[in-house]
């Protein structure tokens, strides 16, 4: 027997129960990760697709390997696609992950020991926005920006009074954790006063700024960078956008200073991603993703939770479950009991350790692409409010778990 021709079942038992057991997991839960979302079954196809085998070191038209005709098309297509949505000059789609997206434009700007302004993660940064323990963190000089106390909004006169302070080469806007909008102008003016570029990680926003429901920093920021998987509903990938006047020293930190060959599967669904976002169906979807978040972040707030700086303008939210008398980490057990999924997250000026915060994340992207709406969202805010009011009890958990499974029957996943 050729195992090539094999099917995944037969050749490998274990792994296709995994694969089963996740397809369960996924359809019978509610899927409030806001970093997560259900992608279209055409980036499920084209993620699988032949296109699996290729190498394409290089970029089209300029392979290090034969072969790459129809490589080409589908990297152009993608190319072309981004840079139509999201009215950029450059686009790169090769990097592997949001991450490396990031350390391109790290790598196409500054040396190491340069200073760069960056978000703090406590305050909803990212990992890659200067953490201690991130290649940000260990190679560059971070200098961190924060949110008021007062309002829990980005403070801007600290960002700019930081710029003018420490000249910073470069200063990343972005979050992972952040559910405000984002004023870019504002920044990109403190920026250009005292000489640093700007880079923004839309990796969170990215599918609300291709719709339109949040400002675009494309006309702002030197560098745009995303990932494809969350609010764009794409597969797992990252994209670097750029002025034209950086376009050659990003395409070489991209390749072959980071990565060598692309993954040339992704790629392509990241083309239908593109596609999609720039259709109308896409932008309905959207604006009910943040209509859910809001409508979400209400119930559970006329439950007596504090929702961190008084809502949300975007797909997210965070809950301040210290304040009830429980952890991050006590909130995310108990819910994934009672068939709910979420993280636990810190929230700005948190007393307590990374691995049991004061809060928990919250995101619509997920359910949304289910098909769920106002009203699920109100029942969803209770069920919440109920496992964290009780927590512990696994009566209520097994009575919100039976519920949930009977909200998710009346929206099927694929």
């Amino acid at each position: 027997m050729n195992r090539i021709h094999t099917s995944l079942e037969e050749l490998d038992p274990q792994v296709h129960a995994a694969i089963k057991n996740e397809e369960r997991r996924q359809s019978k839960g509610l899927e409030l990760i806001a970093s997560e979302n259900f992608t279209y079954r055409a980036v499920l196809e084209a993620t699988g697709s032949v296109f699996t085998n290729k190498y394409a070191e290089g970029y089209p038209g300029r392979r290090y390997y034969g072969g790459c005709e129809f490589v080409d098309v589908v990297e152009n297509l993608a190319i072309e696609r981004a840079k139509k949505l999201f009215g950029a000059e450059h686009v790169n789609v090769q990097p592997h992950s949001g991450s490396q997206a990031n350390m391109a434009v790290y790598l196409t700007v500054l040396k190491p020991g340069d200073t760069v302004l960056g978000m703090n993660l406590s305050h909803g940064g990212h990992l890659t926005h200067g953490h201690p323990l991130n290649f940000s963190g260990k190679y560059y000089r971070i200098v961190p920006y924060g949110v008021r106390k007062d309002s829990e909004v980005i403070d801007y006169d600290e960002l700019a009074r930081l710029a003018r302070e420490h000249k910073p080469k470069l200063i990343i806007v972005g979050a992972s954790a952040y559910p405000r909008t984002i004023d870019f102008d504002r920044i990109s003016k403190a920026a250009k006063e005292n000489g640093a570029l700007m880079m923004v990680d839309i990796a969170h926003i990215a599918g609300l700024i291709a719709a339109g429901v949040h400002p675009s920093p494309v006309p702002y920021a030197e560098f745009v960078t995303s990932t494809t998987h969350k609010t764009l509903r794409g597969p797992r990938s990252g994209l670097v956008m750029c002025r034209e006047q950086f376009a050659k020293d990003l395409n070489r930190s991209v390749f072959p200073e980071m990565q060598g060959g692309p993954l040339v599967h992704v790629i392509a669904a990241k083309a239908v991603c593109f596609k999609e976002a720039a259709t109308e169906e896409f932008g309905n979807y959207i604006r009910q993703v943040v209509r859910n978040a809001k409508t979400l972040a209400a119930r559970i707030a006329s439950r007596n939770f504090r929702i961190v700086s008084g809502g949300t303008d975007t797909h997210l939210m965070l809950l301040d479950v210290f304040s009830k008398g429980i952890n991050g980490q006590q909130a995310e057990q108990a819910l994934d009991k009672a068939g709910i999924t979420v993280n636990k997250n810190a929230i700005p000026f948190d007393q307590n350790p990374p691995l049991t915060p004061s809060g928990i994340r919250i995101g619509t992207p997920a359910l949304t692409t289910r098909g769920m709406k106002e009203a699920e969202m109100e029942a969803i805010g209770d069920w919440i409010v109920d496992v964290l009011d009780h927590i512990g009890d696994e009566t209520v958990q097994k009575r919100v778990r039976r519920e949930v499974e009977t909200l998710c029957e009346r929206f099927p996943l694929y």
